[in-house]
């Protein structure tokens, strides 16, 4: 037997929506980075990007367990001394609400050419209407 690689030819990519209200943050991340990177396909091969385009809708109304509200924290830094800045979840939640699901996101596909590549076909909108009618996105059911 001979092992199987697909070809650009043979990945047919699709594109879901999926609605982030009432959902818990690590467990959608964990279905996003899923379906961006193609596991629950029968060509799933790592090295080759092979997934699909994922569009989140209502990422405001996304949940947390625990007190991650208030202990969780994101940092960014600017590159100059003391340049750290930190901010909480709620914070950022109330400032932009689809930064939180992109970096969940982010912390779960592969690093480096091909994870930047996977990276760019996460689309996160805050309310419930998205760009994206004309490509017909599939109502994705967990």
């Amino acid at each position: 037997m001979r092992t199987f690689i697909p070809k650009k030819d043979d990945i047919e990519q699709k594109w879901w929506l999926v609605n982030a209200e009432g959902r818990i943050l690590g467990r959608l991340a964990t279905e996003v980075a899923d379906l961006i990177r193609g596991k629950r396909k029968p060509q799933f091969t790592s090295h080759l990007d092979t997934g699909d385009f994922v569009v989140v809708v209502n990422a405001e109304k996304i949940k947390v367990t625990g007190r991650k509200l208030d202990q969780k924290k994101y940092y960014t830094h600017s590159l100059y001394p003391g340049g750290i800045k930190e901010e909480t979840l709620k914070d950022l939640l109330a400032r932009k609400p689809e930064e939180v699901i992109k970096k969940a996101v982010w912390g779960m596909v592969p690093k480096g050419k091909l994870g930047r590549a996977l990276y760019k076909k996460l689309k996160v909108y805050r309310g419930p209407s998205h760009p994206h009618e004309a490509q017909n996105p599939q109502e994705y059911k967990f």
